[in-house]
């Protein structure tokens, strides 16, 4: 999963259909990029072939001084044990295209199965089927992504709202940004349970901002009929949050941002000069980060969001920081743990279209092979297959 690796991007899908049936795979974080090691098989030889992934095969003895190299202790590396290929679920509306989400585009160009759900289905505590759950680009807030400004005439817009509001009826909420408190909630102790949840973009501040608000309202009355409560900002309960805590929600309804908690683009700057690094973690102290960030270069090249990224000092200090601006307050890239699950947090959209727009086109992956913001991505992806190891002490 170095340089010379031909299709980064497809190694994952490799990984996964190998764990599909039930071999296990064994993951050299930080050995030539964060390679994965597979008992060979001709079947397995064929299917890197036919998916255009780089293969090395290697006899007894090469593949035990590999073995050695990962796991002395000199060393920042270390071996984890893929098991089981984690059943997933993406969180899409149905007039999702699937051009619309980064992760998707990624599993399918990596051939790695899933499932789309949304409210009724979390609702109905269909969540407890699937080990991974992936949110993207959702306002959580009831909003409506806060379009209404530039796009609130558009016919695809007033199509949204109808949806949305339909569902949050059939669900029997009165309002729509009540029905997603009720999702944010139910996603929430999913993740208590011992679920992975994995959001970018705007899925992401949203998301605790639902929590923070869960007894308050903070939508303005074009959202749902009736005034935002005027002392929401005092009522807004941090402790409930995953991430973020004394951020200040944006109450006007025309603005096109949620809260301070964003990045903005003039505080991005140009774009040549927009780069976030990863933090090196160390493999055998800290394998969960090390699984995160394995990548074949440590510098990424940053892209925008509607949610672009957070503010350093409205993260909670348990929260551990994976990838940053540095020299800034920026960070793109953070993780947590709640009860027995954990979650992930990547801004921006898509890491290889800087500034997707309404009506953009999708992202050709067969352009961009190796891309070190989609690997984030599919890090994610492989991470509940991995066997939980006892830390050194």
């Amino acid at each position: 999963m170095d340089l010379k690796q031909t299709n980064d991007l497809k190694a994952y899908g490799i990984a996964y259909w190998t764990l599909e049936k039930q071999i296990p795979v064994d993951w050299l974080l930080n050995y030539r990029g964060g390679s994965f090691m597979i008992d060979y098989s001709d079947e397995l030889a064929n299917e890197c072939r036919i998916r255009d992934v780089l293969y090395e095969s290697l006899d007894g003895s090469a593949a035990a001084q590999i073995y050695a190299e990962v796991q002395n202790d000199e060393n920042n590396m270390d071996v984890v044990r893929l098991e089981k290929a984690p059943k997933m679920a993406v969180y899409v509306p149905p007039n999702f295209k699937p051009w619309d989400d980064a992760v998707t585009i990624a599993l399918d160009y990596a051939q790695i199965p899933y499932d789309k759900i949304w409210d009724d289905e979390v609702l109905d505590g269909k969540l407890r089927k699937y080990d991974w759950l992936h949110l993207h680009h959702e306002d959580f807030t009831g909003q409506y992504g806060k379009f209404y400004a530039q796009y609130g005439f558009e016919p695809w817009y007033i199509q949204q709202v109808a949806m949305y509001e339909a569902e949050a009826q059939k669900l029997g909420f009165k309002k729509v940004s009540d029905e997603k408190k009720a999702v944010a909630r139910t996603i929430k102790q999913y993740i208590g349970d011992g679920g992975f949840m994995f959001s970018m973009c705007s899925a992401t501040d949203t998301y605790d901002i639902a929590l923070a608000a869960e007894n308050t309202d903070i939508c303005d009355a074009i959202f749902d009929g009736d005034p935002m409560d005027p002392d929401a900002q005092k009522k807004l309960d941090f402790a409930k949050t995953l991430a973020f805590q004394n951020f200040t929600i944006e109450t006007n309804p025309m603005a096109y941002h949620f809260s301070n908690i964003d990045i903005y683009p003039q505080e991005v700057g140009a774009q040549e000069n927009d780069y976030f690094t990863l933090f090196d973690f160390s493999a055998k102290y800290d394998p969960v980060p090390a699984m995160l960030t394995q990548d074949h270069v440590n510098v990424v090249k940053g892209f925008m969001g509607q949610t672009t990224g957070f503010h350093k000092e409205l993260i909670k200090q348990s929260v551990t920081i994976l990838g940053e601006r540095e020299g800034t307050d920026q960070v793109k890239y953070i993780h947590g743990s709640f009860g027995r699950g954990t979650w992930t947090y990547l801004g921006g959209h898509d890491p290889e279209q800087y500034q997707h727009m309404v009506g953009s086109p999708p992202t050709d992956l067969e352009l961009h092979k190796n891309s070190p913001g989609y690997r984030l991505i599919l890090n994610n992806v492989l991470f509940p297959a991995a066997k939980q190891k006892h830390l050194k002490t």
